[in-house]
């Protein structure tokens, strides 16, 4: 049987899309932090508050982002968050003499990120045929994770004469090439056959959880919070972690390294998740994730610095797509804009936390105790993928073939 193409024009032009956006929070992720550590004078404290402000943007956005796209379009709210996206970019020029303006910023910046990557993220699972759909979206999520090599080393190299001006004049180059592809893509019109239609609802009266949140997403989402809670210790904190052991030429190196893993990685990941269980990936993924970041913890020079990268990478490659993927296959068709939605509100959420405490672990103690506790947080998401997710899959499966032994 032939398979469907998953590599069409309209796909590229939704990743480009994406990857320009990405590529911006990475530059930003990277210089910000070092523009208020040495350009503000600041401590690690307000280094991981310039990105949990951020965040907290996208979080307060997130839950309604997902009812949004379903309900006014896809299109259509990508290109309003990438309008406001890129109207924050050019902001930043007017607040480098306050840091209440620059939180701001940071904070109407978090919030069109929001819209428009759930926007694109969804224009993505629309285009992608159903039977390919994890290896679909792990290609879409290898242009996030291109975007994760190039922008930490373009960051530290557009900040190293520390002209602030430069750097800003970079992204809003960089969001205005993404505002032009999320303007020429297009996206499918919606199956409207009897199979993919909602069951019919009661009409309940008053706002409910529900009406922004996914639920079938929901423990998926709590997995992918706890993955990004550890992460957030890599971008917001790596720079001051290598000038630390006098290492800091091994800094863009490392991003390089830990992305290129999974570049390399992803079109057999995406395979295995649509082939295989999703366990394959994620058990395997979490492990090598968490020995990198405690390796990562004892690492004393620039190569076991880089071997850090690469397992760390590996892991973290097999496990963001196999997420991502996973609670959109999880939730009906007409709510996958909700799905995406609440994944990333998770993932979003458990970023801007773990920035800041992140950031209070460094400041009370240093940063190699930082990253022992990096590591050990991804070990707790084990116990939750089992008991929400695995254990569920296992006991809906053996029904499964109880039901078909009693009708056979």
């Amino acid at each position: 049987m032939k398979r469907e193409k998953i590599w069409t024009r309209n796909y590229i032009v939704v990743c480009m899309s994406s990857f320009f956006m990405f590529l911006t929070f990475y530059i930003l992720a990277t210089a910000f932090p070092l523009y208020v550590k040495e350009g503000l004078h600041g401590d690690q404290q307000q280094m991981g508050l310039v990105i949990t402000v951020y965040v907290i943007g996208g979080v307060l956005l997130r839950p309604f982002s997902g009812g949004w796209v379903d309900r006014y379009g896809q299109k259509k709210m990508a290109i309003v968050g990438m309008v406001v996206f890129l109207a924050a970019c050019i902001s930043y020029f007017g607040t480098k003499n306050g840091i209440l303006l620059f939180l701001v910023a940071r904070l109407i910046h978090g919030m069109a990120y929001a819209l428009a990557s759930t926007a694109t993220s969804t224009v993505a699972a629309s285009i992608i045929p159903a039977s390919r759909q994890g290896e679909g979206m792990g290609y879409f999520s290898m242009f996030m994770s291109i975007g994760m090599v190039v922008g930490p080393a373009m960051g530290l190299f557009l900040w190293k004469d520390k002209n602030v001006n430069v750097l800003l004049l970079a992204i809003c180059i960089i969001a205005a090439i993404s505002l032009a592809f999320t303007i020429a893509m297009k996206v499918p019109e919606r199956k409207r056959n009897a199979e993919l239609q909602p069951a019919p609802e009661k009409k309940r009266k008053g706002f409910h959880w529900s009406d922004i949140v996914e639920p079938s997403a929901l423990p998926i989402s709590f997995v992918g919070f706890i993955l990004s809670f550890s992460y957030s210790s890599l971008s917001g904190f790596m720079s001051s972690f290598t000038s630390e052991i006098n290492e800091s030429k091994v800094t863009s190196s490392f991003f390089v390294a830990f992305a290129v893993m999974i570049v390399a990685f992803r079109p057999m990941i995406g395979k295995v998740f649509d082939r295989y269980k999703e366990h394959y990936l994620y058990y395997p993924g979490i492990f090598l994730f968490s020995v990198g970041m405690l390796m990562l913890s004892q690492a004393h020079s620039g190569t076991m610095v880089l071997v850090d990268g690469v397992i760390m990478g590996i892991g973290y490659g097999a496990l963001l797509p196999c997420l991502q993927a996973l609670a959109m296959k999880l939730a009906p068709e007409h709510r996958r804009g909700s799905a995406t939605g609440t994944f990333f509100l998770m993932f979003d959420l458990g970023y801007g936390i773990g920035s800041y405490i992140m950031g209070l672990i460094a400041s009370y103690t240093d940063y190699r105790m930082m990253y022992v506790v990096a590591g050990i947080v991804p070990i707790a998401s084990v116990v939750g993928y089992y008991l929400l997710h695995h254990r569920k899959q296992f006991k809906l499966a053996a029904a499964h073939k109880q039901h078909v032994k009693a009708t056979a």
